[in-house]
């Protein structure tokens, strides 16, 4: 999982905030950040989610359910 783009956001609203960018600014790189970061937890959830149905599926071969 690449985490370089939030982590690149998280630099970029660091610098807004060290230069008192307006609220404005600052706010649209949160949404931009949280935007990232939900892209991140559904890649991840799905990546787990399709590795624990490999599990179950070879669980019920084991057992012959």
């Amino acid at each position: 999982m690449d985490e370089a783009p939030v982590l690149a956001r998280l630099d970029r609203i660091d610098a807004l905030d060290r230069r008192r960018a307006t609220p404005g600014e600052l706010l649209e790189e949160l949404r931009g950040l949280l935007a990232e970061a939900e892209e991140q937890t559904r890649e991840r959830s799905a990546a787990t989610g399709d590795r624990e149905e490999v599990v179950e599926r070879s669980a019920q071969r084991l057992l012959g359910t």
